[in-house]
């Protein structure tokens, strides 16, 4: 597959997800939740953190508006929140800002961020970093609750 094809499948890959919205829709039982705002754009998110009999992170819920950056962010991110625990949950936030931060010189690793490595290429626009860092903050702040 050529770098081309490759930024096309991510690109699909990123309305696809703006559009059938996973994890949207909060609903009752939430440990914890964070409301973020991008003020930059007026991108929004609430998250919602459900939490698993182990003490971990059973999934996410959230609602907002938003670029189709951000939505598709917050549910890539809902994808990969599965029964986690915390320590898990940290590693993978650090790798996608890890990964925001690169200017486009990471891939990302797919086994720890699944599809959301498709938002590799989001790296090389500071001004989408925001976007697409939105629920991840928003996780962040809610595990800290």
């Amino acid at each position: 597959m050529t770098s081309s094809d490759l930024q096309s499948l991510y690109q699909q890959v990123i309305l696809d997800h703006a559009k059938e919205k996973h994890g949207f829709g909060l609903h009752d039982g939430a440990s914890a939740s964070s409301h973020q705002l991008n003020p930059t754009c007026g991108d929004e998110v609430t998250l919602n953190v459900y939490p698993a009999p182990d003490g971990g992170v059973a999934s996410i819920s959230w609602e907002g508006h938003g670029c189709s950056i951000s939505t598709a962010s917050a549910s890539l991110l809902s994808d990969i929140v599965d029964d986690d625990s915390r320590e898990s949950l940290a590693t993978k936030i650090a790798a996608f800002r890890e990964l925001m931060q690169s200017k486009g010189q990471l891939e990302g690793d797919d086994e720890l961020l699944g599809d959301a490595v498709a938002l590799a290429g989001v790296s090389r626009y500071v001004t989408r970093i925001k976007c697409a860092m939105l629920p991840w903050v928003a996780l962040e702040d809610a595990l800290r609750k």
